[in-house]
């Protein structure tokens, strides 16, 4: 059985249809681990998902109006497609997840989170900047150095300032050193970095970090992640993160977070429902995470979990957004319009 790799784009900022203004204020950046061995029949694991709702409104989370997504709509109603910018809008009208972009992220971030606070709303980010990140595959990169590293949460944290923000930190850091695909010379420093990390953005007065965990299809022993998760902080913050960019079903999630927490005394969690509506693809291949076809939009985003340990539901991958040139697709972290098209129709029950 292959490693389990990520499946990201190169974190730059990359909207084919955005504006220049919006691509420098919202990076459109993705990442997420392997469901190898998932497997099943799709539709059968996905019973019981909640289709996302129409009412952005209703959510605590703020809403890009510039995301790639509006901007497509826009487009397509003034091209007199306006069936299919209806569709798109059921990205557009949702709350998503906005990826620090480069080696300066406090500007972006900074005008987001002012946004975010005139409309009392909570503004989701991602860090995704550790050294030697994604083990030299699709989304290597990453920090040049350990110092640099801590410059740049600082810049971050400082962009948020005092607004309300949930960032989900650092994805696949962890579940590349249970896979073994980070080098072991590398390990103690990111452990380091990671507790940093979460020691300075939480001085930030409204935020809640969240440390990702990878999700179940990835590493089925959760209590592989117990003792990293442990040494990188995890008591220091709000939680752990789970399905970052990847199609695992709510069912599956919270049934795996459940155990994770029980191994860390009760930790809270937040799970990434943006594609997952019609759960894995089902052929089970070493790249059934790479633009799988015929997946769908997953729960809206929300704090209403009815579970008191899972403290929301998010919109961290931002749906439409490719994973890379796999089945056709453009550049990972690319805008591609008709792959959102799918997503959004084959999510829209219940809309």
């Amino acid at each position: 059985m292959p490693v389990p790799s990520i499946r990201t784009q190169a974190r730059t900022p990359a909207r084919a249809v955005a504006l220049a203004a919006a691509a420098l204020l919202l990076s459109a950046l993705t990442t997420g681990c392997s469901d190898s061995g998932s497997g099943g029949d799709p539709t059968a694991q996905a019973a019981g998902q909640t289709a996302p709702t129409h009412d952005a409104n209703s959510s605590p989370f703020w809403v890009d109006p510039a995301s790639a997504a509006a901007v497509q709509a826009d487009q397509w109603e003034k091209q007199g497609r306006a069936s299919d910018a209806a569709v798109i809008r059921r990205i557009a009208q949702h709350p998503q997840g906005m990826w620090a972009p480069g080696d300066y992220p406090r500007p972006a971030i900074a005008e987001a989170a002012a946004q975010a606070k005139k409309a009392d709303k909570t503004l989701v980010l991602v860090a995704y900047n550790i050294p030697h990140r994604d083990c030299g595959q699709h989304s290597a990169g990453g920090a040049h150095s350990a110092e640099f590293y801590y410059q740049w949460i600082d810049a971050f944290a400082t962009g948020i300032g005092d607004a309300k923000a949930l960032v989900v930190l650092e994805p696949d850091a962890l579940g590349h050193i249970v896979d073994g695909c980070t080098p072991a010379e590398y390990q103690e420093e990111r452990y380091q970095l990671i507790s940093g990390a979460i020691d300075r953005l939480k001085k930030q007065p409204n935020t809640k970090v969240y440390v990702d965990a990878g999700n179940p299809a990835w590493i089925p022993d959760a209590g592989k992640l117990v003792e990293p998760l442990r040494r990188a902080g995890i008591a220091k913050a709000d939680g752990f993160s789970l399905n970052v960019s990847n199609f695992q079903t709510d069912q599956a999630s919270r049934a795996y977070g459940h155990q994770l927490s029980g191994m860390l005394g009760g930790a809270h969690f937040v799970v990434d429902t943006s594609r997952n509506g019609a759960g894995p693809y089902a052929d089970g291949g070493a790249d059934s995470w790479c633009n799988p076809p015929g997946r769908a939009l997953g729960s809206a985003p929300t704090t209403n979990t009815g579970d008191p340990v899972v403290d929301a539901l998010l919109w961290v991958k931002r749906p439409g957004e490719s994973d890379g040139t796999c089945r056709g697709g453009p550049g990972a972290g690319t805008w591609w319009a008709e792959y959102a098209l799918g997503l959004a129709r084959s999510g829209a029950s219940g809309n």
